[in-house]
């Protein structure tokens, strides 16, 4: 995965993010789509429909970076430990 500084993640269009309102997990390249996929229950003051529309744009870029997602829905993502 390469790592985006500050200047990096500021030329990113928000579509580019899996929530781009709140410019949460870059999807830039394989690495980043697993990452988004790891974190992303991590991802606070969102609603549902927002993680349904964030999930379509995680698929669709693990699709293009061929990232095998064992998943079908955010729903199956395991909840982070307390």
């Amino acid at each position: 995965m390469s790592r985006l500084d500050q200047s990096d993640r500021d030329d990113l269009t928000a579509r580019q993010y899996a929530f781009p309102k709140q410019r949460k997990e870059p999807l830039e390249d394989a690495g980043h789509v697993r990452n988004a996929v790891a974190r992303f229950n991590q991802v606070e003051d969102v609603t549902d429909a927002e993680r349904d529309e964030a999930w379509m744009r995680i698929k669709a870029a693990a699709k293009k970076f061929e990232v095998k997602l064992e998943e079908r829905s955010w729903r199956e993502l395991r909840k982070p430990k307390s």
